[in-house]
């Protein structure tokens, strides 16, 4: 007879005399009869209940092991400081500074600090406060955080991935193995690294663990529904997860598309009450009708721009069609993991301008479309692979759509990855029913793939435990992407602000200009090399000449460009700078072609009337802070009555008739 397999499908079973097969699924697995379980058969029960109690116990244990590899894995990168989003989330975040003693309006006013896009993120927010109030700003403290948040997920997929194959009648065996392997194959990719080691993506991060917390208990409302016993408890956690995912990031939104896949694979609408599971496909019918009005209707408008998005470079169109490559990609890092293959910086990805510009755009769409058929046809034959692919493809649904986010980010596969887990546990599981692997080399082969990736994944923290490490690492991946040069000419910059021999801040010059060389497009290169020969004491007029050419050549006013605005009055209001004109300059180039926000105009504003010899061109910010602004802003007549205190009457006058003119328009 051959070697069995570590892993194989069940197959069926003939239902031994007491016992019961219950129709969850095709081929489903058989259970002892309520006779045994109840202990009618006090030797049969006792032994059943004594093997349960084991094996559950012992998967728990081997769960928890797991996690906590998992997390050693990443502790190599705990040395790093906080980087990018880090700084203005977190960093330079006052709410998030919360007292010893902390009161309830101080927890809450932490909570709702997060302001970028007008949404609010409060769960994640106030898991940065709670750091801050147990070991104040530091990094170390922030990332053990987010590792530990890591490594409780990895524990609760390990629960979901074997309830999800007993459902599909994989011996309990098998399921809990291959749910082990699954839920380590995502815990330890080195796509992760990123998503765990950055401090600001616990909001994705901590959004996906209660997501998984919500598919469980979801599973368990459902299983229980199959059986005909209560399931409202788990409706209730179903909710209650949902409800924190939600809080941590928006994207949690996905939750009833992620159980609609369940339901179309695994679990089949299924109830032991047939009212029930008819009024359960009719629910999601009405959900999916509901959804589809609700996108075609709300969302493609309200988002759609057959131009570029404001601050972007591409359309709504073009972000559609460089998606399919996008993914593509994804699918390519996670499948084969290779050094270099993590850029995390992807500014310099080229837009899709039509299905064959670049050439890669239709043959990507039609791999990802590929993908939904292959997972619809095979929905039946292999359901676990169908809902992996559901997973991945509903995971980037958001982040893949009309909205205008940037094109690409390794956070975005923290969730997706589940949906990879599965398709590939099911394939690997029938490569081994199809060829009849031996169990040892198979368990070889497994275990070298998993020191293997685990390798990449710690050398990968490795880098992530120092900035400049981690900064130098990134440029050798994107030598052509703007924000890699970027990141290590200021990190540089943040060395010299601790060394006082000056070698660090010539070597982010030198940096900066080395990269404005390579990429002539770049004002933010230009830009830097003026803040920080600024701060040498070095700056000429000339350099300041050079960034000025470079931001008139720019046609288009990124999210990038337009921060350079909010860098140089910071420095101007703090008395920096000692070039005015150059300043007014960067001020008129930047507002003539990008629209700001009301405040901001205000901000402007202020800055030129209160610091500059020319306060006459104050006037043409505070009308448009006037025309963009709500009917009876309580900023507006504010700034109205300061005018009036500093003897600007007739600017106020002025100003008093563009508002009336709103009001009667």
């Amino acid at each position: 007879m051959p070697p069995r397999s570590l892993i194989e499908f069940a197959r069926p079973q003939k239902a031994p005399q007491g016992a019961f097969c219950l129709p969850l699924v095709k081929n489903a697995c058989c259970y002892a009869s309520p006779a045994v379980m109840a202990g009618d058969d006090p030797l049969g029960g006792l032994v059943l209940r004594n093997l349960s109690f084991r094996s559950e116990r012992f998967f728990v244990l081997q769960a928890v092991v797991l996690a906590v590899v998992a997390t050693i894995l990443f502790v190599p990168g705990l040395g790093g400081g906080f980087i990018l989003d880090d700084w203005p989330n977190i960093v330079q975040n006052a709410a998030l500074y919360i007292p010893a003693s902390p009161s309830v309006d101080d927890l809450l006013y932490a909570a709702y600090s997060f302001q970028p896009g007008g949404s609010s993120r409060p769960l994640s927010m106030l898991s940065f406060a709670l750091d801050f109030w147990r070991a104040g700003i530091d990094p170390a403290a922030f990332k053990a955080t987010n590792i530990f948040i890591h490594g409780v997920t990895a524990l609760v997929l390990a629960f979901l991935f074997r309830e999800i194959l007993l459902l599909l009648s994989w011996p309990p065996r098998r399921a809990a193995i291959a749910a082990l392997l699954m839920a380590f194959l995502w815990a330890v990719h080195p796509i992760q690294v990123s998503s765990v080691l950055y401090v600001v993506q616990r909001m994705q991060t901590l959004g996906t663990l209660f997501l998984v917390l919500a598919l469980l208990a979801y599973v368990q409302m459902r299983k229980h529904q199959m059986q005909g016993e209560r399931s409202r408890q788990y409706g209730f956690l179903t909710l209650f997860f949902w409800v924190l995912a939600f809080a941590a990031k928006e994207d949690s939104a996905m939750l009833p598309a992620y159980t609609l896949a369940l339901e179309l694979t695994v679990l089949g609408f299924r109830a032991a009450k047939p009212t029930l599971a008819d009024g359960i496909r009719k629910a999601y019918l009405l959900l999916v009708v509901a959804g589809a009005l609700l996108y075609v209707l709300l969302v493609v408008p309200y988002f759609w721009h057959w131009e570029a998005y404001p601050g972007r470079t591409f359309s709504s169109l073009e972000r559609l069609l460089t998606q399919g490559r996008v993914l593509a990609m994804y699918l390519g890092q996670i499948l084969l993991p290779l050094p270099g293959t993590f850029p995390f910086f992807y500014d310099d990805l080229l837009v899709s301008r039509s299905l064959l510009q670049p050439w890669t755009t239709l043959p990507a769409l039609i791999l990802v479309s590929g993908l939904l058929l292959w997972a619809l046809y095979w929905k039946v034959r292999r359901p676990l692979f169908s809902l992996g692919v559901l997973f991945f493809l509903l995971g980037h649904f958001v982040s893949s759509n009309v909205i205008g986010l940037e094109l690409a980010f390794e956070h975005r596969n923290h969730f997706p990855l589940i949906g990879v887990a599965l398709a590939l546990g099911d394939l690997v599981g029938l490569l081994v029913e199809r060829f009849g692997f031996g169990a040892r080399g198979f368990a070889f082969f497994l275990l070298v793939f998993m020191v293997s990736l685990g390798g990449a994944t710690t050398l990968r923290a490795y880098s992530w435990g120092d900035n400049l490490r981690l900064a130098q690492q990134l440029l050798n991946a994107s030598p052509n992407s703007e924000r890699a040069w970027a990141f290590l000419c200021n990190t540089y910059f943040e060395i010299s602000k601790k060394n006082s021999d000056g070698k660090a801040l010539d070597l982010a010059v030198e940096t900066c200009k080395k990269g404005a060389d390579r990429l002539p497009d770049s004002a933010v290169l230009m830009n830097n090399v003026v803040i920080y020969k600024t701060f040498k004491g070095t700056v000429t007029q000339g350099d300041w000449d050079a960034f000025l050419t470079r931001m008139e050549r720019i046609s288009v006013m990124s999210v990038q460009n337009k921060g350079i605005l909010w860098v140089t009055l910071t420095n101007a209001e703090n008395d920096k700078y000692d070039n005015e004109p150059a300043v007014l300059r960067t001020i008129e180039i930047i507002t003539s072609k990008s629209t700001l926000k009301p405040d901001e105009y205000l901000r402007v504003a202020a800055y030129i009337f209160n610091k500059t010899l020319e306060p006459i061109k104050a006037f043409a910010y505070l009308e448009k802070a006037v025309e963009l602004s709500p009917v009876d802003d309580p900023a507006i007549h504010k700034m109205l009555q300061e005018l009036a205190e500093a003897g600007r009457q007739d600017w106020v006058d002025r100003l008093v008739k563009v508002q009336n003119a709103k009001k009667q328009g």
